[in-house]
């Protein structure tokens, strides 16, 4: 892609990196180890191996750092890395603040297709709602109640 096509470009973390303590990884170990128990006595082997894949999986992606990646916004849409994101598969977008964070939710066109969400520095905002603005309608959005336990549960 040809710098020259791109409205604005910026760079982010993945994801909001939550703090944790040790107390966090006891509840999480408990909770599973409670599952685990109930999968034993009631002789669901499936949903057994289903818990300790989902502790060890959550374990695992909060131990790593979230990854920077490199945004743009050009005239066909919002480039994730070597993603392309056209805009004419979103009716609408809006800006979400969480915490000190800021991030740009992609709303699609197709009832059942995953939104976008991508984060940016406060200093690249304007320029970022100018250019989606320019493009796509921008509407009200809040965190829809997965994100409300994924931030409760600080995951």
């Amino acid at each position: 892609m040809e710098k020259s096509k791109e409205l604005v470009s910026w760079e982010a973390a993945e994801y909001i990196k939550r703090s944790k303590n040790a107390w966090w990884y006891l509840g999480l170990f408990v909770v599973g180890a409670g599952l685990c128990a109930l999968s034993v006595y009631f002789k669901q082997w499936t949903f057994l191996v289903l818990v300790i894949v989902c502790v060890v999986a959550i374990c695992v992606t909060n131990l790593r750092p979230p990854r920077k990646i490199h945004y743009a916004l050009n005239k066909s849409g919002l480039v994730e890395g070597d993603r392309l994101h056209k805009y004419d598969d979103f009716r609408a977008f809006g800006i979400l603040k969480e915490g000190s964070q800021f991030s740009a939710i992609l709303i699609p066109k197709k009832r059942f297709a995953l939104s976008v969400k991508v984060y940016f520095p406060e200093a690249n905002g304007e320029a970022i709602v100018d250019a989606l603005g320019a493009r796509l309608p921008m509407e009200d959005v809040k965190l829809d109640l997965l994100d409300k336990i994924v931030n409760f549960l600080h995951i």
